[in-house]
């Protein structure tokens, strides 16, 4: 990523979350130990889906490839933030800052169109049972988390590149934990209208097709539940769909306040970006696990293999 010569600034400050040694130590070890549940929580559901059989389906499928996004979004932006609390320069390069901004929209944009895609596999699972093999076929899933892939991609080459060309001359203090596009547009002197512009564009589309895709899925979804005569039908048929609702909730509802509040370094603001690109990836593995009997059978299953081979 080639920065033109007349940036004069080639590095920024990052003020995280605190300028407070004590709360900074504190923090330290809290996003640690967050850190690691998220690697083992997501790893084990990725171990857990990919060796044991039952598991095989197109649910499972989209679920281990939200588990490895959400090792990655979490990799992107903890592992540097943890290093800042720990330092008094608390700085990130230029290159370095562009490169976070780059892998968080690849894989933000990535995750929206994942959970649309969950999102559809209910529905066709929920809807249409008798038809469900035709409607989730593999080659369909595989082509829908290409696309995906690809939908974080597209939005990532339209924005970043044009990011690049950014001028940063006299300020360089980001009152944040990580650098996202909205924080970098605040210190650029030269004109950045374009690129909110296009940010606009592209974000909004891509979040508004995705959410409401997984609106109209829910609205069938909740009018079949509805349709059940039991209580007990109603409630287990609903359960299928509890978690990737709880995760969409989860995702969409802080990454939305996040990106369309006006950038300003707030405690608001920070929180909602520390919930969605580091709580929630934390999260997910959590709440499918818990509220899955399915994930909750495989993981006794795969343990007891574990102990197995151990003994």
């Amino acid at each position: 990523m080639a920065l033109r010569n007349h940036s004069t600034i080639t590095k920024f400050i990052l003020l995280g979350l605190s300028v407070d040694s004590k709360i900074q130590a504190l923090l330290f070890v809290l996003f640690l130990g967050i850190y690691f549940l998220t690697m083992l929580g997501n790893l084990m559901m990725m171990l857990v889906i990919r060796t044991d059989s039952h598991l095989h389906t197109p649910m499972y499928f989209f679920l281990s490839h939200l588990s490895f996004i959400d090792l990655c979004f979490s990799s992107v932006t903890v592992p540097k933030m943890l290093e800042n609390l720990l330092s008094q320069k608390k700085t990130i390069s230029v290159r370095g800052c562009l490169a976070q901004v780059f892998f968080v929209f690849i894989i933000g944009g990535t995750e929206a169109c994942l959970l649309s895609a969950m999102a559809y596999d209910r529905y066709a699972a929920i809807c249409h049972p008798l038809l469900y093999g035709q409607m989730m076929s593999k080659q369909w899933c595989v082509q829908l988390v290409w696309g995906s892939w690809g939908l974080g991609f597209l939005d990532t080459l339209i924005n970043v590149p044009l990011a690049m060309k950014m001028d940063f001359c006299d300020t360089y203090i980001i009152p944040h934990y990580s650098c996202e596009l909205p924080s970098i547009f605040l210190l650029s002197c030269s004109d950045v209208s374009t690129n909110f512009l296009v940010m606009l564009c592209s974000t909004i589309p891509h979040g508004l097709i995705t959410f409401l895709s997984i609106f109209f899925s829910y609205i069938h979804i909740i009018y079949t539940i509805l349709s059940i005569t039991s209580t007990s039908g109603r409630n287990k048929t609903f359960s299928t769909c509890s978690s990737h609702l709880t995760a969409v909730i989860f995702f969409y509802g802080s990454a939305f306040l996040r990106y369309f509040i006006p950038a300003s370094g707030s405690p608001l603001e920070l929180i909602f970006s520390v919930q969605y690109s580091v709580i929630t990836p934390m999260l997910n593995p959590l709440i499918y696990s818990l509220k899955n009997k399915e994930v909750k059978a495989a993981v006794k299953r795969t343990l007891g293999k574990r102990k197995g081979i151990m003994s």
